[in-house]
């Protein structure tokens, strides 16, 4: 029963979910244009709750945990696992006084309504992969940014989506740059867990999973190299999942 209900309800889902992408990213070319940077934010924010609204559809449980541990007027360098591309909601709803951006692939930049204009616009840093140069210099922009103006950065260390939920070895590399360049941010690990289920087996995706997006407590910086504080968060979102 629980499939054939998966069948039907997700074209239903990816109609909604096309919907929003569509009518928004025309909101936020219009906000954008006349109103400014504050208000194209503000439609992404909105954007993002009903995507997360729009996995009721699915029949999902969605729940925040811990958003009351965020310290105000600092940066913050937000460190996740990856599960899916439904990651990015929660990240831009629940942090969304913090002013998120995020390091993307230069390729998501274009083509993607809504999506690709709010990573062109939002202050993101959209890296090409094949160019370590480009990317290094678009994230040490990113860190300045954050630290000049106390929003936060999101960062994916592990690289890429883990198709089975199971955290995968956190990289080093550009969260060591953020550290440099945004020295007084703050470093908070950031639990996904669920979103993997949606998309497991393609078509159709998951119905009635439960999704839980937790904030863990920050890590000191101390001595620690980024290489050390990359292990911090792998090890606290792991507990936090249950895999070690």
């Amino acid at each position: 029963m629980k499939k054939v209900l998966a069948y039907i309800l997700t074209p239903i889902f990816y109609l909604v979910f096309g919907l929003l992408l569509v009518i928004f990213h025309l909101i936020q070319v219009i906000c954008w244009n006349v109103f400014g940077y504050l208000a194209q934010k503000r439609a992404v924010e909105i954007m993002n709750f009903l995507i997360i609204k729009s996995h009721l559809i699915l029949g999902a449980q969605v729940k925040f945990v811990g958003f009351e541990k965020l310290p105000k007027d600092i940066p913050l360098i937000i460190v996740s696992n990856h599960q899916s591309q439904f990651d990015i909601p929660p990240l831009a709803w629940g942090f969304r006084k913090h002013f998120p951006k995020y390091i993307s692939k230069i390729e998501l930049a274009k083509g993607i309504p809504s999506i690709s204009y709010n990573l062109r616009k939002g202050g993101s840093a959209l890296i090409d992969r094949k160019n370590r140069s480009q990317a290094i210099k678009e994230i040490i922009k990113l860190g300045r940014q954050i630290e000049a103006n106390n929003y936060s950065a999101c960062i994916f260390p592990e690289g890429t989506r883990s198709k089975d939920g199971k955290v995968r070895r956190f990289k080093a590399g550009g969260l060591g740059t953020l550290l440099k360049t945004a020295p007084s941010a703050v470093i908070i690990p950031f639990a996904v867990d669920g979103n993997y289920l949606l998309q497991r087996t393609g078509f159709p995706m998951g119905v009635g999973e439960k999704l839980t997006y937790s904030v863990l407590d920050p890590i000191e910086r101390g001595n620690y190299t980024a290489e050390e504080i990359a292990e911090l968060a792998e090890m606290a979102i792991k507990k936090e999942l249950n895999q070690i």
